[in-house]
């Protein structure tokens, strides 16, 4: 078995940390942004009225997404980040400045910073921006995950990204899922298994998006996985289902890069990883909902417990492999 890579992210027992806050005050505002992102010196531009800073923030462990809004015109200025950091506006502008990189930002465009360097933003009055921090260590200990082997950081990302098109545009919409599900007191991201999942979906698919010099390899023809290293993942996973794994992780079981253990759950087991692990669960799920009573458990809880986010696709992918709805199951236990 390979070296394992281990992975930052939020423990099972841990809940994200959200923050709803809206201020006229600057030391209000520099404190919040403290709080959540770096140390910041917080201006105001010559001849600007006014102030007011808005965020809605929710914290994964390593991964930081907010929703910052500026009533007025702003500067902000960190005298040197530590951290990997996509900055998408979604309304107005933002001019960055960033290791030698002056960018203009705006809806179609973001700003991408790496650790070792300080930042200068100015933002228009009434414009609001994603706000994404990935801790230096998470992003490039995913990256390992992936590859299979130790890397050398810091990784070098463009200091720009196209996000209206492409695999870029598709990744700024799993962001905005997961800002969306702030105003929701109920959504799946309390969900231990489902944040897990979630957080490590952005930062695989940041580094799937962009080019750096490891992109290459994330992304070129892989050979597949021995027999025996398959076998120790499928065991892993019908040991522990209930685990929030993800596909980086499963890789680390098997001591490979992820491109290889997908060849070789392919040529030896004839599906995904993911798809394995989903199969199990589905299993695990029909089991509890066979010997549940229907007065006390509910279908949903069934599907949270096992790892499943959307409970309609649940549904469809428990009657295509047992050929009943699972509340028909969960009747026929009572």
């Amino acid at each position: 078995m390979g070296d394992v890579y281990p992975r930052s992210g939020p423990a099972p027992s841990e809940v994200p940390d959200i923050l709803h806050f809206s201020s006229v005050d600057i030391d209000q505002a520099r404190s919040a942004l403290n709080r959540f992102y770096y140390p910041v010196a917080v201006g105001i531009p010559e001849g600007a009225d006014g102030f007011g800073l808005g965020m809605e923030v929710i914290q994964l462990g390593p991964l930081t997404v907010g929703q910052l809004s500026y009533a007025s015109p702003m500067i902000l200025t960190v005298a040197e980040i530590d951290a990997y950091h996509v900055s998408m506006p979604t309304t107005g502008r933002m001019q960055t400045r960033h290791a030698g990189h002056v960018v203009l930002a705006d809806p179609s465009t973001a700003a991408v910073f790496g650790p070792g360097n300080p930042v200068y933003t100015v933002h228009d009055g009434n414009s609001a921006e994603l706000a994404i921090k990935i801790e230096r260590d998470a992003l490039e200990q995913e990256l390992a995950g992936m590859l299979g082997r130790p890397v050398e950081g810091p990784i070098d990302l463009p200091p720009a990204m196209d996000v209206s098109t492409g695999p870029s545009h598709s990744w700024s919409r799993l962001v905005r899922l997961l800002r969306d599900e702030l105003e929701h007191p109920e959504s799946l991201i309390y969900q231990p298994l489902i944040a897990e999942q979630l957080r490590s979906s952005v930062l695989s698919g940041l580094l799937m998006s962009l080019p750096h010099r490891y992109h290459e390899e994330l992304t070129g023809p892989a050979t597949a996985g021995p027999p025996r290293a398959i076998r120790r993942v499928a065991d892993a996973i019908h040991d522990e289902p209930e685990r929030p794994f993800t596909v980086a992780d499963l890789a680390a079981i098997a001591g490979m890069s992820v491109r290889s253990l997908q060849e070789g759950f392919r040529r030896h087991l004839g599906c995904a990883p993911m798809a394995y692990l989903q199969q199990e669960r589905l299993m695990r799920a029909h089991e509890t909902l066979r010997r549940s009573d229907p007065l006390r458990v509910t279908v949903a809880a069934v599907a949270h417990r096992w790892g499943f986010a959307h409970l309609g696709r649940f549904a469809s992918a428990y009657r295509s492999r047992f050929g009943v709805p699972p509340s028909e199951t969960l009747r026929s236990a009572g």
